[in-house]
């Protein structure tokens, strides 16, 4: 006596279907996987582009109240070591800020420690 499981699985693959059909089946599923994927793609992205422009609103209220950000250790390193192309570099990975930005806040910071005592 056949298992259940022998009922299902020859229901789905014995001749109900035309081999018509199955094509329509597996580019429908093909289909909607790849929709959803790019509407995950599309969110991920969204929310990187809105991220970024909170992070720049952010940091021009911060500028215009004179109120520093927080100095990376890595940034901090490399400007005592005189190497200002890493100091931006590293900026820039830990901030997402552009090139511009970067070198700008480097400045900034720099110019802050030679003041220090």
């Amino acid at each position: 006596m056949p298992t259940p499981d022998a009922y299902v699985a020859h229901g789905w693959f014995d001749e109900s279907m035309s081999p018509f059909e199955t094509t329509l089946l597996v580019i429908a599923t093909i289909g909607s996987l790849a929709a959803a994927a790019g509407a995950w793609f599309q969110e991920r992205r969204s929310t990187a582009t809105q991220l970024t422009a909170i992070q720049r609103r952010l940091d021009l209220v911060m500028n215009h109240l004179g109120i520093a950000a927080p100095e990376e250790a890595e940034v901090v390193h490399h400007l005592e070591n005189g190497r200002m192309i890493e100091a931006v570099r590293a900026y820039r990975k830990h901030t997402g800020a552009s090139l511009l930005e970067a070198k700008q806040a480097v400045d900034r910071i720099a110019a802050g420690r030679h003041g220090d005592p």
